[in-house]
């Protein structure tokens, strides 16, 4: 199937150089590949159930979102036991280290995802049916 996207230039130029310094023979495939592992990543927290321990990154521009994640770091303190904070340039680099129930987890990174100062989450369930 042929697709198109409106992406923008800085992220194409990114995307090829990595894709061509992994080696991958074309662009559709590394598109392949990255849409195959989004669909892996997102479908490991659609799938958890139950109790987990689980990794949440963050990266935002601070002005703009500051106030509403504090907020929401609030709302979801029954799982977050532990935050870290840095800076990158103009960008906060923010973890949360999260232990609780799987859907608790999935709501607090869709709140976030929600933000339009953040760029982007990332999840990393460490582990699942916690004792």
């Amino acid at each position: 199937m042929r697709t198109s996207f409106n992406i923008p230039d800085e992220v194409v130029e990114e995307f090829d150089r990595v894709w061509q310094d992994e080696g991958i023979e074309n662009r559709s495939r590394a598109v392949r590949e990255a849409m195959l592992e989004f669909i892996e990543s997102h479908s490991r927290l659609e799938d958890t159930t139950g109790e987990v321990v689980a990794l949440v990154g963050f990266d935002y521009r601070h002005h703009d979102v500051i106030q509403e994640l504090h907020s929401t770091q609030h709302e979801y303190q029954d799982i977050i036991l532990n935050t870290s904070h840095t800076h990158q340039g103009e960008w906060c680099l923010e973890s949360l280290f999260c232990r609780g129930p799987a859907e608790r987890v999935r709501e607090l990174t869709y709140q976030l995802r929600d933000f339009d100062a953040v760029r982007r989450v990332k999840v990393m369930v460490i582990r699942d049916s916690v004792s």
